[in-house]
């Protein structure tokens, strides 16, 4: 199973709407991801780090989700300072390091984290059937919302299947190596699997239909607006108000 370790909480924040909180973190990630001043970005990542200490969540959870973003960040910044193009800030020997590159780096670094952790408080504290539940809600269309909830449901048997012919091929004494039978058996494994996935999703669709699916997953999640959702509205609307006028500004 996929673990859902953010979803459990007694914050306010886990306890708020989660149609606000889908919505909300939404736009709040556009409202980042479109701004370029610094000043915009170290206050959208103070908000988010506030944001996120509301939920009162494991550090070492967030920080192994931190840790592999900003891994490939760190690529970025051996990569971008490089080859972009500007006014040369200093050299490394035989390598120029942009002063333009170095500040879309920084942009980039202070984007994703930012989305990364409001994210996180906000999206990741719903469980999957929650948010499944609140984004059908908030019309996202049922075919998207369906496509979420059974790969959430049906992605843990695929891997089950895929340990299974693994330790079928490994009785039968296949020992990974860099060679022809190798990619060979790998690729019959993969093969066999979607056959697999395949045939399981027919037997699957059928039971459905045996049991009255008629194309709609009904929900016992009632959603209600209290105050307390509407205070938050509040302040999470004045946060993204204030940096779209310090964007501007």
């Amino acid at each position: 199973m996929i673990r859902e370790p953010f979803s459990e909480g007694i914050s306010r924040i886990h306890r708020l709407d989660p149609r606000l909180k889908v919505v909300s973190a939404t736009i709040y990630a556009f409202v980042v991801a479109l701004s370029n001043g610094f000043p915009t970005l170290v206050g959208a990542l103070l908000f988010s780090s506030a944001l996120l200490c509301m939920c009162r969540l494991n550090f070492v959870e967030v920080a192994k989700r931190v840790a592999l973003v900003n891994g490939f960040i760190l690529f970025l910044w051996l990569v971008v300072p490089v080859t972009f193009s500007g006014e040369p800030l200093f050299r490394l020997g035989p390598l120029g390091i942009s002063r333009e590159g170095v500040f879309v780096s920084a942009r980039i670094t202070l984007k994703s984290n930012a989305i990364l952790l409001a994210f996180i408080a906000l999206v990741a504290t719903n469980t999957v059937a929650t948010l499944g539940a609140a984004l059908s809600r908030i019309r996202i269309p049922e075919k998207i919302v369906y496509l979420l909830l059974l790969n959430y449901r049906y992605i843990f048997v695929m891997e089950e299947e895929y340990r299974r012919l693994l330790r079928s091929a490994s009785i039968r004494a296949f020992r990974p190596a860099s060679n022809l039978h190798t990619y060979r058996t790998y690729a019959y494994l993969i093969g066999m699997l979607f056959v697999r996935a395949s045939d399981r999703a027919e037997r699957v669709y059928r039971a459905m239909l045996c049991r009255g699916f008629a194309g709609k997953f009904y929900s016992l999640h009632e959603f209600s607006f209290s105050r307390i959702d509407l205070a938050w509205l509040m302040v999470i609307s004045i946060a993204i108000i204030g940096l779209g006028a310090l964007e501007w500004v």
